[in-house]
C-alpha cells in the first residue's frame, strides 16, 4: 500500500502532485472512499462528518478534488453487515480518504471493521490520511492528542508506519500546536517522530518515507 498522510488534505500543489503520481492517473479516472468514521468522537463531530463527505472542508481539501466516484465507508457499520458487501468495493477501489478527528477512535473501528486486516493486503491502493487519519496508521500518537480512550487505554495506534505525527504545527487556530509542544511530546514517547504543518505531507512507498512540503516542519529521534 502506498500512504499520503497529511496534515490538512491536499492543501497545495506539491501534495497535489505527489497525490496524481501515487494513484499513478489523474484524480477524475480514480475511484474514491471516504472514511469520516473519526470526526464522530469529536464535539461537532456530526457536522464534521457531512462537511467532510460534501466535499465543503475548503481548509482540507480531500472528497472536493473531482474524483471519478466518491462512495462512503462507515466503520462502525461494518461489523453488522457481511463482508462480502463491503471488502470487494473497497479492493476494487483507487484510493481511501480518511478524515480527521480522534485517532484512538478511528483506530478502535478499524480493528473493529476488520478493515485494519484488510489494509495491509492492498497494495495498489493509495491511502490518504488527513490529521487523525494519518495518526492512526503510527505506533502511537502520545497523551498530548488523547480523547477518547479505548477499552483497553494507552495512546497505541495500528503501526502500520514507523514514526509518529505532531499535525498542525503552529495553526492560528490551535495556539497550543507550537514547535515547544511537538518537542516535549517527541520527547515523551521517545519514537521516531514528525511534527508538520498543514502545507506538509509523508510519503510512504515500501517503507520508505519523504517529506512533502511547502511549509515547514521537524524531523524527532
Amino acid at each position: 500500500m502506498k500512504y499520503l498522510l497529511t496534515s490538512a488534505g491536499i492543501t497545495n500543489p506539491s501534495i497535489h502532485a505527489t497525490l496524481v503520481k501515487l494513484l499513478g492517473k489523474p484524480i477524475d479516472q480514480c475511484n474514491a472512499l471516504c472514511i469520516p468514521t473519526a470526526s464522530y468522537a469529536n464535539s461537532n463531530g456530526i457536522d464534521s462528518a457531512w462537511r467532510f463527505i460534501s466535499g465543503n472542508e475548503p481548509q482540507t481539501p480531500m472528497c472536493e478534488l473531482g474524483w471519478k466516484s466518491l462512495g462512503v465507508l462507515e466503520l462502525t457499520a461494518l461489523p453488522s453487515i457481511d463482508r462480502s458487501r463491503w471488502v470487494p468495493v473497497v479492493q476494487q477501489c483507487d484510493v481511501l480518504l480518511v478524515g480527521g478527528g480522534d485517532p484512538l477512535y478511528l483506530g478502535y473501528w478499524m480493528q473493529q471493521s476488520g478493515l485494519a486486516e484488510l489494509l495491509p493486503s492492498l497494495s495498489n491502493l493509495v491511502y490518504v490520511g488527513l490529521s487523525a487519519g494519518s495518526m492512526v496508521l503510527t505506533p502511537r500518537i502520545g497523551e498530548y492528542f488523547v480523547g477518547w480512550r479505548p477499552p483497553t487505554g494507552g495512546d497505541r495506534t495500528l503501526g502500520m508506519v514507523n514514526f509518529s505525527i505532531f499535525p498542525h504545527l503552529d495553526h492560528p487556530d490551535l495556539p497550543h500546536n507550537i514547535l515547544a509542544n511537538a518537542e516535549k511530546w517527541a520527547a515523551s514517547i521517545a519514537e521516531p517522530a514528525y511534527a508538520i504543518d498543514d502545507q506538509t505531507a509523508m510519503q510512504v512507498v515500501d517503507g520508505q518515507v519523504e517529506v512533502i512540503s511547502e511549509g515547514h516542519w521537524k524531523q524527532f529521534g
